[in-house]
């Protein structure tokens, strides 16, 4: 403004013959984008058909020439560019005839630029002293103009050239002495290119020696109209494998009589006109008429189908089936909806069932079986990824302990007590009798680890046996092992816990299936059933024993249910003896896996907890704790880690973190683990007891039979 043709005079105003552009907008205030103009008018151009005449001096047959060609005017930058399109054959420079760029007006304003207000149907523009009559534009600049608060006026047709039309009247007038036939076959090519049908079909030979049907599939190739044929030879069928049956050509529906000569059949037809009297030399040209050609019709796509016979060099071929991109291309093309496939095959005998020798009695039936599976002997497949999910990780066993006894009238076996092991990661079991003092029998491993079969199974079978499973395990089970009958009494609390978070799988631990069990037996007797328990309960605590609530559902049941599943419901609607945990035991234990995990990283511990403790009284919370010693990778499950923390906690549930970590310490201040250990084995007093004070009845008769109103 201040240095440009615009800048103004003193005081602002303008110099004498000054002209200056008014600053006003089509827009009202408020309204518009506030983008610059290249970016809020970006891709975006109006276009306009127009042409212009143009004079041509030097011919008699044309005095001008009307010119066609298209305006384009760019938002972004008020640019314009005219392009005039490209006519075949027309002798003038055609094309791009205005770069692109801001045209000037004409004079005398020849300081200005064309913008879009110049622009309107049925008017005029010079560019460079060349008028353009405009006589339409696109709707898209209609409505653009229309936004403006332009009013378009109607549009109006371009002229023809008069001396193009007399000049296309003379070609069309026009015979060629040498007419040109065209074959176009680019367009049937470029549209199904790789497109290709395929057929099932077979070739019944009812005079060969076997008589045996050839199966054969027929490609159509869209692209050219060819067909191929390929043998599909049955393995050990005593043929040759051939590449082809018949190689890509067009097939004849007709096979003739005999081959044609090379030349016969041809696209086109030519005459000799002049013979051999110039030079011995011939003149051809095309015959329109055809005259003496070969006529010569050919399978096309619309003559293949199934059930259809085609003749293949004499050969009779039955299309029997065709695949997916075949059915629905006749489905789109011709409307063809029935593709039913043609059977000519019998129907296959039934497989013969294998059957495999009964067992010899060497080896495993494992073995012995997988010497009936082939000439190459190889050894029995375990499930290994079975063995990876169940085998022992961490502080998880996976093997399920119960402690039984043996079911027998002598007064010497009746004491005696085993440990049965079920491993879960290969099935297999072993038992262990606990050592008693004077007792004349020498306890330790009483059976070898192993599947064990079920009894009552004929050893010599061609049948595999059924061995024991987990789910035959259970409380109150009676299991009979190479002629020993056990009584499981109890299990361990991993077991109970396992087998109830796997209540899927073992029905005896699952709370939804005893419950569904429970309601069918007492329904009918659901008012005596409450005043059962109510009786039991005379201190109106709504709790009673476990030894109560099994006799009631002994009696109530008529000894319908395992221990175990009574051992279930109590553990659901009980409530649960909240026992202290050996300190000592558990520093004990947790110095055991330090030990054997080589970690001696105390100093550094205490170190990072002195840190954290910015008010430096010894104490921190718990989580800060846990936290530290998980970031130290500290070779403790979660749950013996929130144990410990919980046994170092003082009356504010804030840890003692430097009597937590001393306790840790196996270098310093060890912990023998025969000192922690107040009996000999877990299993050698008498069946543990239920660790449960009562069992809330209520929740248990509300679950039966709804809530007493």
């Amino acid at each position: 403004m201040l240095v440009g043709e615009n800048k103004p005079g003193v005081g602002g105003k303008p110099l004498p013959g000054q002209k200056l552009t008014p600053k006003y907008s089509v827009f009202p205030g408020g309204m518009g984008s506030d983008a610059p103009a290249w970016i809020a008018f970006d891709k975006q151009v109006l276009c306009f058909d127009a042409y212009f005449d143009e004079e041509v001096p030097d011919k008699n047959q044309e005095l001008y020439r009307i010119r066609h060609c298209k305006i384009y005017f760019y938002l972004e930058d008020d640019t314009i560019q005219v392009i005039e399109p490209r006519v075949k054959n027309s002798g003038i420079p055609q094309g791009k005839l205005v770069r692109r760029h801001r045209i000037p007006l004409p004079p005398p304003c020849e300081d200005q630029f064309y913008t879009i207000d110049h622009f309107n149907i049925n008017t005029e523009v010079t560019f460079y002293a060349r008028k353009y009559k405009i006589t339409d534009c696109d709707q898209f600049t209609k409505n653009f103009l229309r936004k403006m608060g332009v009013r378009l006026n109607p549009p109006t047709s371009q002229p023809d050239d008069l001396y193009t039309q007399e000049r296309q009247k003379i070609l069309d007038s026009m015979t060629p002495f040498r007419p040109y036939e065209r074959i176009d076959t680019l367009k049937q090519f470029l549209e199904h290119d790789g497109h290709v049908l395929r057929f099932f079909c077979v070739w019944d030979e009812p005079e060969s020696m076997f008589h045996d049907p050839r199966e054969l599939v027929l490609r159509y190739y869209l692209s050219d109209d060819t067909i191929d044929i390929k043998e599909i030879v049955p393995v050990n069928s005593g043929r040759d494998a051939v590449p082809l049956f018949l190689r890509r050509d067009k097939l004849p529906k007709h096979a003739p009589i005999g081959l044609y000569q090379p030349g016969t059949i041809t696209n086109r037809t030519v005459l000799n006109v002049l013979g051999n009297l110039v030079g011995n030399k011939g003149c051809y040209i095309l015959d329109n008429r055809k005259t003496g050609a070969v006529h010569q019709e050919f399978y096309k796509d619309s003559d293949l189908k199934i059930g259809a016979v085609i003749n293949v060099w004499g050969r009779k071929i039955i299309l029997c089936d065709c695949d997916e991109f075949s059915k629905e291309y006749y489905r789109t093309k011709y409307g063809i909806e029935d593709f039913t496939p043609v059977s000519y095959k019998a129907p296959p005998p039934p497989k013969r069932e294998k059957t495999f020798p009964p067992y010899t009695g060497f080896g495993s039936e494992e073995d012995s079986l997988c010497s009936c599976m082939g000439l190459v002997l190889k050894p029995p497949t375990k499930d290994f990824k079975k063995f990876l999910e169940k085998d022992r990780i961490g502080m998880e066993s996976n093997i399920l302990r119960f402690l039984a006894k043996l079911v027998t009238d002598n007064p010497i076996d009746k004491d005696r007590k085993f440990i049965i092991s079920y491993f879960l990661s290969d099935d297999t079991t072993s038992v262990f009798e606990h050592v008693q003092r004077n007792s004349g029998i020498r306890g330790g491993k009483f059976l070898e680890r192993g599947r064990i079969k079920k009894p009552g199974q004929e050893l010599f079978k061609s049948e595999p046996s059924e061995y024991f499973k987990a789910q035959d395990l259970f409380v109150g089970a009676r299991v009979c092992f190479h002629g020993h009958n056990f009584l499981l009494v109890d299990a361990d609390e991993y077991t109970l816990n396992y087998m109830e978070k796997h209540a899927n799988e073992f029905s005896v631990a699952d709370v939804g299936v005893i419950l569904k069990k429970l309601k069918v037996i007492t329904e009918p007797r659901s008012r005596e059933i409450r005043q059962l328990f109510a009786a039991a309960d005379p201190d109106h605590n709504k709790v009673v024993g476990y030894d109560v609530f099994r006799y009631l559902i002994v009696s109530i049941t008529d000894e319908a249910f395992s221990d175990h599943e009574m051992m279930t419901l109590g553990r659901y609607y009980g409530v649960k003896d909240e026992c202290e945990m050996d300190l000592h035991y558990l520093l004990a234990v947790a110095q055991e896996q330090l030990k054997k995990n080589r970690f001696e990283n105390f100093e550094q511990l205490t170190s990072v907890l002195l840190y954290n403790d910015h008010e430096k009284c010894g104490v921190l919370p718990r989580e800060v704790c846990r936290t530290i010693c998980k970031s130290f990778k500290l070779p403790l499950a979660d749950d013996d880690l929130q144990a410990l923390l919980t046994m170092f906690e003082d009356d504010d549930k804030q840890v003692e973190y430097k009597k937590f970590v001393d306790g840790l310490n196996w270098r310093e201040n060890p912990i023998p683990v025969f000192q922690t250990i107040k009996n000999e084995d877990f299993w050698t007093q008498q069946p543990p007891i239920f660790h449960v004070k009562g069992i809330k009845y209520l929740p248990l008769l509300d679950d039966l039979f709804g809530k007493e109103e």
